[in-house]
């Protein structure tokens, strides 16, 4: 379809545009925590004026485990691929599993390249005592490989369920309502640098 000067999605973002920013929920065990989490991150993201949330879960993407361009990996990647590739900014949430991420979130991953370059991703995990935060070091490692920029600060849950009641409401929100604040500032000031590098000069890595 042709756009026109009319069309929104034709015109050229400004510094005062909102970050478009792509939540990747990297979980996809059954019973998994990860969901909410994830709802109370978009509650912090939704009261931002200067970001605009889309979700990417790992667990309905259904992508198949060999990298090959099969039809069924065309279909499952047709609803994925845009959200990241619309992206200015990402957020990935992950467990630990055995001191690292989980194999379905690798694989999604694994299934883009470009989609992640000259990208800012901000990094939030839970898990036991150690909070995800082994996965969110490992995840840093591959990010640096895809030519994104993964943000200082992270959200770490230690004890993930003990910090959220019946009803998915942190029983102490101050600490990770300030972390997640200082993440997404962060993560909008790469989200902004970046968006106009690239505006300027098309990411050859």
């Amino acid at each position: 379809m042709k756009t026109t000067a009319t069309d929104p999605a034709a015109l050229p973002l400004t510094a005062a545009d909102p970050l478009r920013l792509t939540l990747v929920v990297g979980s996809n065990r059954h019973g998994r925590f990860g969901p909410v989490v994830a709802d109370w991150l978009l509650g912090r993201i939704r009261d931002r004026d200067d970001l605009v949330a889309e979700v990417v879960d790992v667990a309905e993407a259904a992508l198949p485990m060999s990298l090959e361009p099969t039809p069924e990996a065309t279909a499952a990647l047709s609803g994925v691929t845009p959200k990241l590739a619309r992206a200015d900014a990402f957020v990935v949430l992950t467990p630990e599993y055995n001191h690292s991420f989980p194999a379905g979130l690798k694989n999604l991953v694994d299934w883009h390249f470009t989609e992640w370059q000259a990208k800012p991703v901000g990094l939030v995990s839970y898990g036991g005592l150690a909070g995800g935060l082994r996965a969110a070091e490992h995840l840093r490692q591959v990010f640096a490989e895809l030519h994104a920029v993964t943000v200082r600060d992270t959200v770490s849950f230690h004890n993930a369920g003990a910090s959220f009641d019946d009803r998915g409401a942190l029983r102490d929100p101050s600490g990770p309502d300030a972390a997640a604040k200082t993440m997404l500032d962060q993560l909008v000031w790469w989200g902004h640098a970046l968006r106009e590098a690239r505006a300027k000069r098309p990411y050859g890595g």
